[in-house]
């Protein structure tokens, strides 16, 4: 099943192919409770037919209205609403501020092109960093940074990352491994879970019913890393407490570009693995930086839920480029 962004990208493309004139939104900040997170995309065209979503359905009304009148003319422009912005009838829940970048795509060669780049990335390939000078087209160039960038912008231009949607690869299951990938599913992210191990196989079918968005694998996570790698946009979590698990996949996990590896343990035991690790995978202090032992931000957590949004927290911290 295709993303929400992806989906708002196949309706542009599919508008563009009719000949028809676009406006690609993208959500840059909110304060309050906007309830939409930077990034967010929605699809116009002139009729006033769009896919996907800027507020949750308060300013969109609004926003087509204005579009139909014959607003939001311009290559690229920064428009605020709420507090300071634009005069709209329609207020954002309690005193919400959203800035939204809107771009005006004609039906041209570049617009396809630019359209075509942006599905891509959305699908798997190269993460994208987009460009724009307020005013002018936005300029795509490839993003070679491991980590994601933050998406930072003032009243003059805007830079943003564009990619597919996060993976969260599970190296076998655990009941901290359960929480993290209903947190996962939650966010939005994609969820991979390999194991191996019979009566972890078991309790992973019966915990977790198939949906779209996750694919179990009864394998080995170290064999699936080395036959099938990890995007950077995958986050590689071990939290079996195995080494024969957990240190396998990690080194496996380091021949990828993965945006975040991380183990699950105590000081102690992480300082033990990464001497495994530096002693059998032969690594250096830079490859070992890469992974995150004792995994997880420090909130004094102690269940496995708690354990698991430490977790998850730390994912979505590193992804978002803090």
């Amino acid at each position: 099943m295709h993303s929400l962004d992806q989906q708002v990208i196949d309706r542009a493309l599919q508008w563009h192919q009719q000949g028809e004139c676009v406006w690609l939104c993208t959500v840059l900040h909110s304060w309050g409770s906007a309830p939409r997170a930077p990034g967010a995309l929605l699809v116009a065209n002139q009729q006033g037919n769009f896919c996907g979503s800027l507020s949750g359905g308060c300013i969109e009304e609004d926003f087509l209205t204005r579009l139909q009148q014959g607003s939001f003319n311009a290559a690229s422009q920064l428009v605020r609403y709420g507090d300071g912005g634009l005069a709209t009838s329609t207020r954002l829940p309690c005193g919400g501020v959203l800035d939204v970048l809107i771009e005006r795509l004609p039906p041209d060669a570049a617009s396809l092109s630019h359209l075509q780049r942006l599905q891509q990335a959305l699908a798997g390939g190269d993460r994208l960093r987009k460009q724009i000078v307020m005013g002018q087209a936005a300029q795509l160039e490839t993003d070679t940074n491991r980590v994601p960038r933050a998406l930072c912008y003032d009243h003059d231009s805007v830079s943003l990352s564009v990619g597919s949607v996060p993976t969260l690869l599970l190296a076998g299951y655990s009941a901290v491994a359960g929480e993290c990938l209903r947190l996962a599913l939650m966010l939005g992210m994609q969820a991979i879970v390999c194991e191996h191990r019979e009566p972890f196989w078991q309790q992973l079918q019966e915990n977790h019913s198939p949906q779209p968005h996750l694919r179990c694998i009864s394998q080995h996570p170290a064999r699936y890393l080395e036959l099938h790698g990890a995007t950077d946009q995958t986050a590689v979590i071990c939290a079996t407490h195995d080494p024969r698990v957990d240190d396998l996949a990690l080194l496996e996990a380091m021949n990828t570009p993965a945006f975040y590896l991380g183990a699950m343990g105590s000081a102690s035991n992480s300082r033990q693995r990464l001497a495994r690790l530096r002693r059998i995978g032969e690594l250096d202090e830079t490859d070992l930086q890469r992974i995150h032992a004792p995994i997880g931000l420090p909130i004094g957590s102690k269940t496995p839920m708690e354990i698991a949004l430490a977790i998850m927290a730390d994912i979505v911290r590193v992804k978002n480029g803090r």
